[in-house]
């Protein structure tokens, strides 16, 4: 018998090859399919044909006892439909047995974001002229200004810095470049550290070590900056970037060059900001209009 590894190995391999998605995605795909290999262990399935629609409805109910919220929950359901599909493609089974599964229904939650000066008093928070000072500064003058995610920060080397020109050029998801205009406080916080800088890591961010900060390393410089602020607000790394659209939303940006700038592929991602900013007019109109 065909171990069930030996698909999930082929599977991702296909990922990362031909469909060039990022590590941190086939990272997600691994650990939902090493769980649902360790479920299969308890109902024992001679060969990947004998998993069938209920087999998957039974895992299912297993992760309903686990109370994960309806999002992990559907990430799950799409890696079982998309692994199937492709043992499908490969005829190792002829029919995808995922098929029928149904996502859950998402609550819609909108993306916390920070007002500008909230933003401004967590930027300000390293003050010290130290190395480590001044990456931190640029770290979070660089999420702020760019809207970049913090796996895009830490794959940053400083040949994708155009000081000059006030350009870095990211790989995104799907491992698609884009390039983002950086700010010109961003810009001068990069120079500094980077002016402070001597050794040869080819990497933007460092650790103390001089070793390449990870994007781990990187979320929980942004968390110690967060918990200073004092902010009541939950917030994490990724709410620079909630920030840095709605700022740019509120401020006249049309949705189009948001989305390009985020590096969202469909539109449809983007518009949820637009439900922030029309939150944040209907504020400003209840406070402001004498008939509100």
């Amino acid at each position: 018998m065909v171990p069930f590894s030996y698909y999930i190995d082929k599977f991702l391999n296909y990922l990362a090859i031909e469909k060039n998605y990022s590590n941190h995605t086939i990272t997600n795909y691994h650990i939902d399919l090493k769980e649902f290999e360790s479920f299969l262990i308890n109902h024992d399935p001679k060969d990947i044909k004998e998993i069938d629609y209920f087999i998957l409805r039974k895992f299912l109910s297993l992760l309903s006892e686990k109370n994960l919220n309806k999002r992990t929950v559907s990430r799950k359901i799409s890696t079982l439909k998309s692994f199937f599909k492709f043992m499908v493609r490969e005829e190792e089974i002829k029919n995808n047995p995922a098929n029928s599964l149904i996502y859950p229904r998402l609550d819609k939650n909108l993306p916390v974001f920070l007002t500008e000066e909230q933003v401004a008093k967590i930027i300000n928070l390293p003050k010290e002229n130290s190395l480590l000072s001044l990456r931190d500064k640029s770290i979070l003058e660089t999420l702020y200004s760019t809207g970049a995610r913090v796996s895009e920060l830490a794959n940053l080397r400083i040949g994708n810095v155009d000081l000059i020109s006030g350009i870095i050029k990211v790989m995104g998801k799907g491992r698609k470049e884009r390039l983002l205009p950086l700010g010109e406080p961003a810009l001068l916080s990069i120079k500094n550290y980077l002016d402070k800088r001597s050794d040869k890591n080819p990497s933007l961010f460092i650790n103390r070590n001089c070793g390449s900060l990870t994007d781990r390393g990187i979320r929980l410089i942004v968390d110690k900056y967060i918990r200073q602020a004092a902010t009541n607000l939950r917030v994490s790394p990724h709410t620079f970037r909630h920030s840095f659209a709605t700022h740019l939303l509120n401020r006249g940006a049309d949705l189009r060059s948001v989305q390009e700038l985020l590096g969202h592929s469909s539109i449809a991602t983007t518009q949820v900001y637009t439900h922030l900013t029309i939150d944040t007019l209907k504020k400003v109109y209840d406070k402001a209009h004498p008939r509100a």
